[in-house]
C-alpha cells in the first residue's frame, strides 16, 4: 500500500481483502511449514485488526482478524508456535508502506508523536490481554510490540522509553515468570545490537530482535553464488555469501545472548541483493520507486534458468545464515505468483519455492555447524542464559537506577521545541475499551474459546480525543502547528 491509494479499491476492497485471505495462506501452508521441520511462524498483525477511527483512516477495521483466528488454530493443530507482531502504528514508526501509510513518521515524534504512541500503547494491551488467556498463551508465546521502529529519527530515549513503559503494562496484565503470558520482542531500531546490551537486566523474558539483510545495504551485491565458497574446502559452492552471512551476523548475535539475552532474527532472506518483483529500487528508507543498486537483476528473478551450482549455492548460504543467526523467522515463507507472468518473481524470499526447487534445506537442522566447516570467526555461546532472561528466578526484578532516564512520557519529543512539549496534543483515557472477540463456530462446540480479557482488574478507560481539541492530521503532522489549547487532558 503507498500512502492512502487503499481508498482506490472503493466498494471492492471487503471482497478484495476477503478473497486474499481466504486464499493466499491455508492450511496446506501450515501443514507444510511443519512438514519442513519450522516449528515457528511470526505473523504481522495491523492495529485496525482491532479497530480505526473513523473519517480519519481509511483502513478495513477487524476484518483480518478472523483470519488471524484460523491461522493460529491451525497453528495449534500442527505444533507450530507463534509470534505476533504488531507491524503498524497510528501515525506510522517508520515511514514505510508495510507501517500503514509510506511517508512521513509521525509515531513518537512532531506534533502528533505522543497522541499516536497513547493510542498504539491501547492496541498493545488489548493484544496482550487475548493471547494471555489460557487458550491462546501456548500458541501465541511471543509478541513484537512494535515493527522496525526508526531510532535515529525518532530518538533512542523515546523509543526506550515507549519500550519500559509497554513492558511494565504488559507484565501487569500478565504477571511475572515463566509461562505468565508472551515472550515480549523489541526490535532493536536498526542500531547494533550491542548498544542494547544492558538494556532492561533483569526484566522478565524480554528478547531482541533484529532484521540482517544484505539486499539494503546500497550496493549491487550481484557476486555469484555458482562459484566455490569462502573457505570451502569440499568444493562447495556460494562464492562469498555463506562466509559472509557467519562473519557478518554470528559473533554479534552470540554476544547479544551473553550481554541481553534472548536475541532473534525477526527477518531474514536469501536476498543478498535488490533484485526481485517490488524490492528493485527500494531503498534503506524503505521508499520505492527509484533505481536498483545495479543492472542484472534478470537473472535473480528468473528462478527457471538456474543452474544446479546456483541452486546449491543458494541452499549454502541459506544453511550459514540459519547457523550465524541461530533462532530466525525468513521473510517470507511464500511469495505470490506475478500477475503478468503468472510466477513468482521475488524467488530469493520465498521459503516455499526454495524447499520445492532445491535451494532451501529439507532439515533446517542441518545448518548446524555450517559457519565452523567454513572456518568463521564467530564468538561462542553455551547457550545458558541467565535465570532472569527465560523467566526463571528473578524474572522482574529491574534495578530502578536503570530505569530512572526512562520517564514516560518523555521529557522531549524530535523536532518539539522544549518549550512546547507540555501544549502537544494528547488524548484522553476516558473511552471505551475495544476487545477481540474469540473464533465463533458453525455447528456446537464445547471447547472454551476465551472472552477476549485475560485480566478482568484490568478496567483502565482507553484513550480516546480530547472534545473540541482541532487535532492536526494524525499521520502528516511533522510540519502542523500545535494547537493553542483544548488537547491536554486537564489531569495533565
Amino acid at each position: 500500500m503507498s500512502g492512502y491509494n487503499i481508498q482506490l479499491l472503493g466498494d471492492k476492497l471487503q471482497q478484495t481483502l476477503e478473497d486474499h485471505y481466504n486464499t493466499f495462506f491455508t492450511e496446506e501452508d501450515m501443514a507444510q511449514i511443519a512438514g519442513a521441520g519450522l516449528n515457528w511462524v511470526r505473523l504481522p498483525i495491523p492495529f485496525w485488526a482491532i479497530n480505526k477511527w473513523d473519517n480519519v483512516e481509511p483502513f478495513l477495521a477487524r476484518t483480518c482478524w478472523n483470519y488471524i483466528l484460523r491461522v493460529l488454530g491451525w497453528a495449534r493443530k500442527y505444533g507450530i508456535r507463534v509470534n505476533l507482531d504488531l507491524h503498524t502504528m497510528p501515525g506510522s514508526q517508520n515511514g514505510y508502506n508495510h507501517s500503514g501509510k509510506l511517508g512521513a513518521i509521525n509515531w513518537l515524534k512532531g506534533v502528533m508523536g505522543l497522541a499516536n504512541a497513547e493510542r498504539s500503547l491501547d492496541y498493545i494491551r488489548i493484544i496482550t490481554e487475548f493471547i494471555s488467556q489460557p487458550e491462546y498463551r501456548d500458541v501465541v508465546q511471543m509478541f513484537g510490540m512494535v515493527n522496525e521502529p526508526v531510532l535515529n529519527q525518532i530518538g533512542e530515549d523515546q523509543v526506550q522509553s515507549f519500550y519500559f513503559h509497554a513492558y511494565e503494562m504488559v507484565r501487569g496484565i500478565t504477571g511475572t515468570g515463566a509461562g505468565n503470558g508472551p515472550m515480549i520482542s523489541l526490535h532493536n531500531g536498526f542500531l547494533e545490537l550491542a548498544a542494547w546490551a544492558g538494556f532492561l537486566s533483569g526484566s522478565d523474558r524480554v528478547a531482541i530482535d533484529t532484521h540482517p539483510y544484505f539486499a539494503f545495504n546500497s550496493q549491487p551485491n550481484r557476486d555469484p553464488v555458482n562459484i566455490t565458497a569462502d573457505g570451502d574446502t569440499t568444493g562447495g559452492f556460494g562464492g562469498k555469501w555463506p562466509l559472509q552471512a557467519c562473519n557478518s551476523w554470528g559473533a554479534s548475535m552470540n554476544n547479544s545472548r551473553s550481554a541481553f539475552g534472548v536475541t532473534l532474527a525477526g527477518e531474514f532472506s536469501n536476498g543478498m541483493n535488490d533484485c526481485g518483483l517490488f524490492i528493485d529500487g527500494i531503498t534503506s528508507t524503505g521508499a520505492a520507486g527509484g533505481t536498483n543498486y545495479g543492472a542484472g537483476c534478470d537473472y535473480w528473478e528468473d528462478w527457471q534458468s538456474w543452474s544446479d551450482e546456483t541452486k546449491q549455492g543458494l541452499l549454502n548460504f541459506a544453511l550459514a545464515s540459519m547457523d550465524a543467526l541461530g533462532d530466525w523467522f525468513f521473510w517470507t515463507w511464500k511469495i505470490g505468483n506475478s500477475t503478468t507472468t503468472n510466477t513468482v518473481r521475488a524467488p530469493l524470499w520465498s521459503y516455499q519455492l526454495g524447499l520445492e526447487q532445491g535451494w532451501m534445506p529439507k532439515d533446517p537442522h542441518t545448518a548446524l555447524g555450517k559457519c565452523e566447516s567454513l572456518g568463521a570467526n564467530m564468538a561462542a555461546f553455551d547457550g545458558d542464559y541467565q535465570s532472569w532472561m527465560t523467566g526463571g528466578a528473578s524474572a522482574g526484578t529491574i534495578a530502578a537506577s536503570a530505569t530512572q532516564s526512562l520517564q514516560w512520557p518523555p521529557a522531549s519529543l524530535t523536532d518539539i521545541p522544549a518549550a512546547s512539549m507540555a501544549s502537544i496534543p494528547q488524548y484522553t483515557p476516558t473511552g471505551t475499551i475495544s476487545t477481540l472477540p474469540p473464533p465463533s463456530f458453525s455447528a456446537s462446540a464445547t471447547v472454551s474459546v476465551g472472552n477476549g480479557w485475560f485480566d478482568a482488574s484490568d478496567t483502565t478507560p482507553a484513550f480516546t480525543p480530547i472534545a473540541g481539541c482541532a487535532y492536526p492530521d494524525a499521520w502528516d503532522a511533522n510540519d502542523a502547528q500545535i494547537p493553542v489549547s483544548g488537547c491536554v487532558p486537564a489531569s495533565r
